[in-house]
């Protein structure tokens, strides 16, 4: 199984859920089972480390990101990953214009999939250190979500 997290600049929140997803599945024992990468939309970061300030959040809680660099999202990881989670409904829009037909990954809202209390991950660059802990919040819970349907498939 291959998940990808997608939002605008692969900076914030979706290398804060690649993070929490790679601790959740070790500690349930799937990490040799699932892969998990992330990217953005846009191109304005390929290259560089995680938002200082999402570095530092995520390290509070136990999750190192710096070893993640910012990439772009292609047309071929419609066919590399098998499920495509956006952060938000622009980037899930963005996705869809980019989805070439024959792409073969399941593509959703990430927060909607996993029954949080909203649908949409909001953008924390932009706003003071508790918008990275509720980023935190949201994704931690989304992804309980995710390990366990990852662990009801075969």
């Amino acid at each position: 199984m291959r998940v990808l997290f997608v939002c605008l600049g692969n900076i914030c929140r979706s290398p804060t859920a690649e993070g929490v997803l790679r601790h959740q599945l070790r500690a349930a024992g799937l990490a040799e089972q699932v892969q998990v990468a992330s990217a953005g939309t846009g191109d304005w970061h390929v290259g560089k480390p995680p938002d200082s300030r999402t570095r530092a959040a995520a390290l509070r809680r136990g999750y190192d990101l710096s070893a993640q660099r910012a990439q772009q999202v292609s047309a071929a990881d419609f066919g590399r990953y098998d499920l495509i989670l956006a952060m938000d409904h622009s980037n899930l829009g963005n996705l869809k214009r980019l989805q070439p037909a024959n792409g073969r990954a399941e593509l959703d809202l990430f927060l909607r999939r996993y029954h949080a209390p909203v649908d949409e991950v909001p953008d924390p660059y932009y706003g003071g250190e508790q918008g990275f802990e509720h980023v935190l919040d949201l994704i931690e819970q989304a992804c309980e979500g995710l390990v366990n349907e990852l662990k009801g498939r075969p």
